[in-house]
């Protein structure tokens, strides 16, 4: 099954996350658009992700902005995780075999998606792409009517591409 793409209607789910709690998506696009992030603990890519969408949820948070990650590991592996890379936002444990990331059509990781409030998911980004994640701080952003600080520092030399 290939990923799902902007325009396809995100499967729902419940999933527990790694610090107790249920987190259910239809239950949450009530609030606003999701952005869910899937990711394995041991992933180069994913390590240099995290830190850039834990920035985006730092700069949103107060709007309600949702921001999730979906492990593919052990919820104590991906609390270490959190940990080392400073991630505050929701993880949810997608156990094997997997059955959400199948679902999603996942091939690499990290894959994220930004799914809106009707349940169809508005950007589909694999690796570590630069423009996507403009675009998905950009999109949260203007559903929060909020007016963020740049995602990324002047000083910082941002790859355009790093793949999954």
């Amino acid at each position: 099954m290939p990923v799902l793409i902007a325009g396809n209607a995100a499967p729902p789910f419940e999933l527990a996350g790694v610090n107790g709690g249920k987190y259910s998506l239809k239950e949450n696009l009530g609030r606003g658009p999701v952005l869910i992030a899937f990711f394995k603990v041991s992933c180069p890519t994913c390590q240099y992700t995290f830190p850039f969408l834990e920035r985006i949820y730092q700069q949103l948070r107060s709007q309600e902005a949702q921001v999730w990650g979906v492990v593919q590991d052990e919820a104590r592996d991906a609390r270490q995780f959190a940990k080392q890379f400073g991630v505050t936002f929701p993880i949810l444990v997608d156990n094997y075999p997997y059955k959400l990331s199948r679902e999603y059509g996942l091939k690499y990781v990290p894959t994220i998606f930004l799914i809106e409030p009707d349940g169809n998911i508005a950007i589909s980004s694999e690796g570590f792409s630069k423009a996507d994640l403009l675009e998905l701080h950009k999109s949260l952003a203007r559903s929060s009517s909020a007016s963020p600080e740049p995602l990324f520092k002047p000083a910082e030399k941002i790859p355009e591409y790093k793949p999954g």
